[in-house]
């Protein structure tokens, strides 16, 4: 029997209980989705993975996300992203690696592929390796941001459309690291900058460091909008710190979630995680 542990008022749960090695039966996965829906970060310790039973896990949900890295540089369909400095053959990548300094670029608030015509319904992470200091992953959630703004605010930002743009966004840390082709085949693409749960309702602002503008608005104007909707989301009293540990394997919803990582020092330390993703039911202007 599942057992959820909220891990905070806004969002997060605990879940032990239950061995996620596939198969899972159908009543188990529906309790998960329905899970998602209602806590948005799940957290299941003590876990036992590998990349076939990580990928056999994901497909549960949908249909996986090719990494758009791969598939922008090499054309190639690849389901998985590494997180953090350890290559195949054991060795580490060093802070002055340009795919280090690639991977800062999530140290700032994002929703993981809102740059994507259709973006990820959720990401599935499995940790390895964890360094000893830093590398925890900060979560804060946009149905309570949503929920805290005034009324006249929401009725403003309600029916806006936002444009994500991931050179945009990714220029800011690492403009040598995006590539002509990678770069050509994500063009700035336009998502609505609220959102509702299918199930239940609930809005949640849409928004996070890929979000180039809005839509009809002046760059200053739809700046100082989207600046300031990130920074009452992101108060301290409503971020939820992960404190990554070998063996967890974590889900969070893309559709309601911002995230960012604290960073750690790949000099002294190793980071070994894998995520996957699932892709959403199609672009927000259709929901």
């Amino acid at each position: 029997m599942l057992k959820f542990e909220p891990l905070h008022d806004d969002l997060g749960a605990k879940v032990t209980g239950i061995d996620l090695r596939p198969p899972l039966g159908q009543a188990v996965a529906a309790e998960i989705r329905e899970a998602i829906d209602d806590y948005s970060f799940l957290c299941f310790p003590g876990q036992s993975f590998d990349d076939d039973s990580q990928l056999a896990f994901t497909r549960i949900f949908g249909e996986p996300e090719p990494n758009h890295v791969k598939l922008g540089q090499d054309g190639e369909i690849h389901y998985f992203g590494t997180i953090g400095n350890v290559l195949a053959d054991g060795g580490t990548r060093g802070n002055a690696d340009k795919r280090t300094r690639f991977q800062t670029g999530n140290n700032m608030w994002h929703t993981d592929s809102s740059f994507r015509e259709t973006p990820s319904f959720i990401s599935i992470m499995c940790a390895y390796e964890v360094p000893e200091v830093g590398g925890q992953t900060e979560f804060v959630s946009g149905r309570a941001a949503y929920r805290r703004l005034p009324g006249d605010l929401q009725a403003m930002i309600d029916p806006l459309t936002a444009i994500h743009d991931y050179v945009f966004s990714r220029s800011k840390v690492a403009p040598d690291a995006v590539t002509s082709s990678h770069a050509a085949s994500l063009p700035p693409v336009r998502q609505k900058l609220v959102r509702a749960n299918p199930r239940t309702g609930a809005r949640n602002i849409y928004i996070g460091s890929h979000v180039r503008g809005i839509v009809g608005w002046d760059d200053a104007k739809g700046r100082a909008l989207l600046d300031d909707l990130l920074a009452r989301a992101t108060l301290s009293e409503h971020i939820y710190s992960h404190d990554w540990e070998p063996g967890d394997v974590v889900i969070w919803d893309n559709r309601c979630l911002l995230h960012c990582g604290s960073g750690y020092d790949a000099d002294r330390y190793r980071r070994y995680m894998r995520q996957t993703r699932v892709q959403g039911a199609g672009s927000t202007l259709d929901e």
